[in-house]
């Protein structure tokens, strides 16, 4: 003998639309996490990378691994060479500068 209760018997005969009332909950998330997250790293990602690119020699920088410097040369294979100290300079990779502490005045 079976014995179905109302609740089953109209889950059987669900419509289509059902399956995808499900999803929406998960769609939101996504599209939360999208606007919350994901989006602003990009923005922060690109400022970070415009801020690289606007390097010249005399700006003072703060590398990633906490040492302030002067920019004393920019070069092409995405390096900057940076005194430290006076008479030591170091080479950094330009994606490893954090911050522009002072910027220098473009030349003409």
């Amino acid at each position: 003998m079976l014995f179905a209760t109302p609740a089953y018997a109209q889950a059987a005969g669900a419509s289509p639309m059902g399956g995808f009332a499900s999803f929406v909950p998960i769609i939101l998330i996504f599209a939360i996490m999208y606007f919350l997250m994901i989006r602003p790293q990009q923005k922060k990602m690109k400022e970070h990378a415009a801020m690289v690119a606007a390097l010249r020699r005399g700006d003072q920088v703060v590398t990633q691994g906490g040492l302030i410097g002067k920019v004393t040369k920019v070069k092409d294979d995405n390096e900057v060479e940076v005194e430290i100290a006076s008479g030591v300079k170091v080479r950094v990779v330009q994606s490893t500068i954090v911050n522009v502490l002072s910027k220098t005045e473009p030349t003409e």
